[in-house]
Order: C-alpha cells, then structure tokens, then sequence
C-alpha cells in the first residue's frame, strides 16, 4: 500500500516537472495544499470568498438556485491557460495563442449535454497576466451584487440554450467541464485539448410563491395625463404576463404600457419601479437625435438631411482626410450607412463605439477614424454609434440656444415631458447616441407623436413629411429578412395567427422597445434592465406575441 502511494506521487510529480519543462512561460506554481489536494477540480462557492480564505469546508455539495443568488466557480488547474494553448499548438507565439484561443465549457444537467462554449479570447480571469501564470481563478455564474462578468453572460447564454429548460423545480445535478481551445485561423476549426477540470453540484429549485397582488392587472392611478381606455382586452393574458415576470421566466422587465385607440390601456410596473421612475433605454434614445434634426430641418435652422459634413465641419483639420468624408450626408448618420470605418457590431473595427467612450471627444474621434474602402456612402447599413454624436453635434452648433433648451422648448414642453434626464458627452452636449431617461408614460407620448404623424393636442410638432421620411424603408437591415431602418427608427413585422402587422420601433440594449404598430390604434412601450444579455430583446418579441397581441386581437 506504502510502495502504491509512493509510486503515484512519483508519477504526479513527474508529470508536473514534465508539463513545466515544455511550458512556454513560468507559472505561479501550485504552492497550497489546498490547491495540490484539488488539481484538476471545479469548485462551487457561495460568494466570493478570497483564495487566501477558502477552504474545503466552503465547497458546495448542494445550492438554492434563487433569481437573487451568488454561485461562484473556483476552478484548480495544473498549468495555466496559456501553457494548455502552447500544449495544442507549440508553434504560436504566446500572442498569436492568447488571440486566437482560450477556455472551453460544457455543461450537463443530470449527466445529459446541454451547451458548450469556447469562451472569447478576451475573456480574463481577473487582472494582471493570469492567462499567462494562473493555475487557478474564480469567476461568478449568478451574482446578486451588480458584478459585470462574461462568465454570467455564459451563464445565461446556457440557460438560453437547453439550460433553463431542464432547471424545473426540484433538484438537478449540474455538471460543468473545462477544455483548452485553438481556433485555426484559416478555416475556423477548433482543436480541443484535453480536459483540464470538471465539478459538479447539486442544484435546488423552487418555485415563488406569488401573490394576488403580483399577478392581477395593476389599477392605473389618476394623473396619468392620458385619458384611460375602456377597451375589452382579455385580462387573463396579462394576468399571465403578470406571473411570468414576477416569477422571472421573464427577466428584469420593468414596466409595460399600452396605448389603444390613442388611450392608456395598460400601465404595469415591476422590480421596483412605478410611474415616476426614469428608465435608461440606452439606444431607443437615438431617435430623438432624428426626430430634433426633423424639426430643426422644419424650422430652417439646417438645410435639409442631404447637407454634407463638409458644410459644418473643416475635413482636412482631422486625421485620416479621406474625399469621402466631404460626402457623408446627415441622410447617411440617420440610416447608419455612412462610410466611416465604424461598426458597433464588430469589435475589431476602430469606430466600434467603445473605441470612443474613453476618449475625450466623441465627435474628433468620430471625424478622425479612417473611411472604409468597401462602402460607399448611404449604400450599406451598418450599426454606428459614433455617427448619432455626430448628429447631435451638428445640431447643438447649428440650433438656438444650443440642443438642450431646443429639444426642451420645441419637443419636450409641447407633450409635456418634465421629468428626464440627459447624459452628456466630454464636451457637456446631450449624448444623442442613447440613455435619455424618461418616465415609461412619457415614452409613450413620443411614440404616440409618431402615430399621429407628428401631431399632438391639435399642433404639428413634427412635420408629416419628415414623420413619413423617418418610418419609410429607408435601407434594408443586412441578414434580416424583410427588416429594414429609416431615420434612426427599426422596421419589422409580427406575424400573429397567419397575419403579418408590420411595426416601427426604437430599440435599445436590455430589450427596451417603443412600439408603433402601422395598422392597429396601438403603441406598446416595454423597459427592461436586460443590459447585453441575450434574451432581451427576444423577450419584448415575446411579450408582444405571446401576450399583448392575444390580450387585445379577438379571433
């Protein structure tokens, strides 16, 4: 027995001598017994709790899954991330590995495969170089406290896929495994190494208990400054509604209003918000910068949108000079075709808009990023934030009194909007690229305003050719079928009991979208703190399809 253990810890040091003689760079080692009595180990924690402090009496052998929870991995390796990647491929340099692999999760539920994710190769495990040297990290799964992590967007990325279906009530083992992964820069083809750890843990589920209260259809209170509908919706549908986001089969919706027939038919508040609350809509902000430059256009203070930047800005004063640049229409920052080398939805390009948030001047950021030689202006629609600062810009130098006290006095004052809240870009103009906070009511008077063509209480506030010019199908959205972009404003269709009602929309990370439907008296305003997760936006679809539209649209 003595000679048995022997030989195997000759064995296990072997093979780490062996493992450290081929390794490309020096790791932190393996210096606890903590960590040498769990190599090759994912643990689960409650929380994070510092390695210095964690011992085995803090593994989880069972956890509440709540929707407020904090399940924690901490994961033993036997080498580092980057030693494993130099193991697949000993021919790549440390950067060439770091850029092209990371970390491969598989995910089992009572021992069935459910999802696997190889990880970007941004994703960290902390600060400093623990790619380079770690043996072991911690990251959250769930996390009650507000934290950021990409592991928690894996997280629900797993539930999106299979997860949250096999989670019912009662008890389930999770099971998760880690790989190495090299991405083939040729062909795309992954290569998986060997497996580096694996845990499993008991997972309790209950369901919440609702109350009256959180399921029935919430009164609307007086002073809405709307006039109330009396119209006959089909209560038990939000009644429904009610339960699945009270009981987070919907998440972190917090308020859904309904106008009908130019009336409030519905005003319902969640997770702690009511009808004073400002709602950060993110990107549905945007909009507005389209609907102020229609009125600023309307009352003379600008041209019209086919003005060029060339007439407000000095070109060549910038970098990157390039005569495309004197062509760029405002027509073309309405629809997101311009030709600057900007993408929001690729993060390798330069005007990706968090290129520009850590500088100190959107707009010479903006006017410094190079031209893409494979657009031409107003020909191909690609999402770019930068271009929307730019638009507003333009307005604040071009308007009275700046863009502030503008869209106050001319859009604001009129629907009597008097509580919100603007963020500011470097140089302290409203950032018309999103997050203009208002009340949910109050987003729905601006949306209302566009279903009446620009009309409020008898007075043209926006002008009916600039309305028309705005929900037209301006160009058409790249990979989505019969989906198109106006000024600034979405296009899409809900197909509901073999019929098609197409809709105009504005939209914003979280899953917040204001509603205008073309053929129905009816404008849907949904909220949601769903930030850069991945069912936010399918949620609001889902909302409108799977309640609303039933709730409202008799058969």
């Amino acid at each position: 027995m003595v000679k048995r253990i022997l030989l195997a810890s000759i064995l296990f040091l072997t093979s780490i001598i062996s493992a450290q003689n081929n390794d490309l760079i020096k790791t932190d080692g393996i210096t606890t017994e903590l960590h040498k009595n769990n190599i090759g180990k994912i643990t689960f924690m409650n929380g994070n709790i510092p390695l210095n402090q964690y011992k085995e009496s803090d593994f989880l052998k069972s956890f509440e899954l709540t929707r407020k929870s904090d399940l924690n991995i901490r994961v033993f390796m036997n080498n580092s991330v980057i030693n494993y990647l130099h193991q697949l491929n000993p021919h790549l340099s440390a950067e060439k590995l770091l850029q092209t692999g990371n970390l491969q999760f598989s995910f089992y539920i009572d021992d069935k495969f459910i999802y696997k994710e190889n990880i970007n190769y941004g994703c960290n495990f902390g600060s400093g170089d623990n790619k380079n040297t770690s043996t072991t990290f911690r990251v959250p799964l769930t996390s009650s406290k507000g934290e950021d992590w990409w592991a928690m967007y894996m997280w629900d990325r797993f539930k999106l896929n299979g997860g949250e279906k096999a989670l019912t009530e009662g008890i389930h083992k999770l099971k998760i495994e880690i790989r190495p992964y090299l991405k083939n820069d040729k062909n795309d083809a992954i290569k998986t190494g060997d497996l580096i750890a694996k845990g499993e843990i008991q997972l309790i589920l209950k369901t919440p208990k609702l109350t009256a209260e959180q399921i029935a259809v919430q009164p609307i209170l007086p002073n809405s400054d709307w006039e109330i509908s009396n119209f006959p919706f089909d209560k038990k549908k939000i009644e429904k509604l009610n339960t699945d986001i009270a009981n987070y089969s919907l998440k972190e919706i917090t308020s859904v209003v309904v106008i009908y027939d130019k009336k409030l038919l519905l005003e319902e508040y969640f997770n702690d918000t009511d009808r004073n609350s400002l709602h950060d809509t993110r990107s549905a902000g945007k909009s507005f910068a389209s609907t102020l430059m229609g009125i600023a256009i309307n009352d003379g203070y600008i041209k019209n949108e086919n003005q060029t930047l060339n007439k407000f800005y000095n070109l060549k004063e910038f970098i990157n000079y390039d005569v495309k640049k004197d062509s760029v229409k405002i027509r073309d920052l309405l629809t997101m075709s311009s030709a600057f080398d900007g993408s929001d939805k690729n993060s390798d390009s330069p005007g990706n808009e968090e290129n520009m948030y850590p500088t100190d001047n959107w707009v010479k950021f903006t006017l410094d990023l190079p031209v893409d030689k494979s657009k031409t202006n107003g020909n191909k629609w690609d999402y770019f934030t930068a271009g929307v600062v730019l638009l507003g810009d333009i307005l604040n130098k071009s308007v009275p009194e700046g863009l502030e006290n503008y869209a106050d006095k001319k859009l604001f004052k009129p629907l009597n909007i008097t509580n919100y809240k603007w963020q500011y870009t470097p140089q302290k103009v409203p950032n018309t690229a999103g997050s203009l906070q208002m009340t949910s009511l109050d987003y729905a008077k601006y949306a209302q305003l566009y279903k009446n063509n620009g009309m409020w209480n008898d007075k043209q506030i926006i002008s009916t050719d600039w309305v028309q010019k705005t929900l037209k199908h301006q160009i058409q959205i790249p990979e989505r079928e019969n989906q198109f972009y106006g000024y600034l404003f979405w296009n899409k269709a809900f197909s509901f009991e073999d019929k098609n009602y197409e809709t105009y929309y504005c939209a914003g990370n979280g899953g917040n979208e204001f509603i205008i439907f073309k053929d129905l008296p009816l404008v849907i305003i949904i909220t949601s703190k769903a930030y850069n997760k991945p069912y936010g936006h399918p949620q609001a679809d889902k909302i409108v399809l799977d309640y609303i539209l039933p709730s409202i649209i008799k058969e």
